[in-house]
């Protein structure tokens, strides 16, 4: 069973707009998706490399960070371990919501000083 200790969210201002990387075991970019405001709705777009699937991921963690920073946010995701089952993917869909939660928490706080 993996520890999955290494996991970890970077997060990089671009301007008013924001990526978030999120990577563990040996890392990469296995998708990208990009959310941001158009008319009164938020509209992600989603790349996957073929073969990977933490796009299941990166849209809608992007799409809940960029409504509630109100801001264009991208998220980037590299997890790779190997042999997982499914409690081990279970688990690193909590980890990683759990990082999202935590920075966008800390966000807030630190807009509203």
């Amino acid at each position: 069973m993996h520890s999955f200790d290494d996991i970890n969210l970077q997060a990089i201002p671009a301007g008013r707009d924001l990526l978030l990387m999120i990577t563990g075991g040996e890392a990469h970019i296995g998708a990208a998706s990009t959310a941001y405001a158009e008319g009164e709705g938020i509209q992600v777009q989603t790349t996957a490399v073929p073969g990977h699937k933490e796009h299941v991921l990166t849209a809608a963690m992007a799409k809940r960070a960029a409504e509630v920073l109100n801001r264009t946010v991208t998220v980037v995701m590299g997890i790779h371990y190997d042999d997982l089952n499914r409690e081990e993917i279970n688990r690193i869909s909590e980890i990683t919501e759990a990082l999202l939660e935590q920075w966008i928490e800390q966000a807030r706080t630190e807009e509203s000083r």
